[in-house]
């Protein structure tokens, strides 16, 4: 039977192939796409720490909080921990089971250190010894320096109205609750000071956004500019 010259070698293909090219060809294409950009294998989650292990740090912990003379950073604990504890996360853990006793683990000045449970203040200072206040002039100092720092000295008094005396500059300084930050780019470069981590230990703040506002302090005309965490309010 002769062969139609449709059929002949180097002739077109079928209808047929080119639509089921057509289909197919794009949906392969779409399909090994669809494998590259797929999501991404789940990391393995980490296993929990062993019980025994994370109560040791916990106690570890609150030897270290305990003995320390500031308060203890999680870096400072990290490199206390066995491997494979977070520190944070002790420090945390550590905050929630001293929660209800007498003396509690706080977030103090980038650190965690114990402190009296607030409750308790009243009548604990009746007892014990209370640190000598500051004069007023020193706490209206400290006062405008931790709400304007860096500060120059000539803009403290200024700002008080009233000469600083050298006497209350160096009270503050031995105190360790001020420190100079470098000098401000004017004619004579006077000192520049502002508060110190000893400051925000001292009066309970974890950082100085935890101040109160201005605002509220001038309220009350005869309230203190600050109080120490604990303090007793003055006598009228």
């Amino acid at each position: 039977m002769p062969v139609p010259p449709e059929a002949a070698d180097g002739a077109p293909p079928p209808a047929d192939a080119d639509v089921d090219a057509a289909a197919t060809g794009p949906a392969v294409a779409g399909g090994e796409a669809a494998a590259a950009d797929g999501p991404a294998p789940a990391e393995p989650e980490q296993p929990p720490p062993d019980p025994a292990l994370f109560a040791h740090a916990l106690r570890l912990a609150e030897a270290l909080v305990f003995a320390s003379d500031r308060p203890v950073t999680p870096q400072r604990l990290q490199q206390a921990l066995p491997p494979g504890l977070d520190a944070r996360a002790v420090l945390t853990a550590l905050a929630a089971h001293c929660a209800d006793r007498p003396v509690q683990l706080v977030e103090v000045a980038g650190g965690f250190a114990f402190r009296t449970a607030p409750e308790l203040a009243p009548a604990l200072t009746r007892v014990v010894e209370v640190p000598r206040r500051l004069p007023r002039a020193a706490m209206e100092t400290l006062a405008i320096i931790a709400y304007h720092q860096p500060v120059t000295r000539a803009e403290v008094e200024e700002i008080r109205g009233a000469s600083l005396s050298q006497s209350t500059l160096e009270a503050l300084l031995e105190m360790g609750l001020i420190a100079p930050r470098g000098r401000k780019e004017v004619p004579g470069r006077p000192s520049l000071w502002g508060t110190t981590p000893r400051f925000l230990e001292q009066f309970g703040l974890r950082a100085l956004t935890d101040l109160p506002r201005r605002e509220e302090l001038v309220n009350e005309p005869g309230a203190p500019l600050l109080a120490p965490a604990g303090a007793d309010p003055p006598a009228a």
